[in-house]
């Protein structure tokens, strides 16, 4: 079971992963921080090979990541907008009647 502090995070120290406090090493508090960013591809290779470092030894952190990632993958499943099909073959229909008409314009 992972401990999390009452707002969520996981502090730093937290996983007991024995983290030496190397600049090359993340802690927890700045893996949680940069879950996002990690997640999104957004971090220099230095800083997501530290992160990864850190997920492979820290489980609090692991379920974190695993998450942030489930609840993504939630989120965008339900944000789908579903279009109705007659909605969509009636845009379809005005592209190709612009694009008929812009096609006519320029002989």
């Amino acid at each position: 079971m992972s401990q999390f502090n009452e707002d969520g995070s996981v502090g730093a120290g937290d996983c007991g992963a024995g983290h030496d406090g190397g600049a090359e090493a993340a802690d927890c508090e700045e893996t949680v921080h940069r879950l996002y960013h990690y997640l999104d591809g957004e971090l220099t290779d230095e800083r997501r090979k530290a992160i990864q470092a850190h997920l492979d030894d820290c489980g609090p952190c692991v379920d974190a990541l695993g998450f942030e990632a489930e609840l993504r993958r939630v989120i965008a499943d339900r944000c789908k907008d579903r279009v109705p099909a007659q909605l969509r073959e009636r845009i379809a229909e005005l592209i190709s009647h612009e694009r008929l008409a812009g096609d006519s314009a320029h002989p």
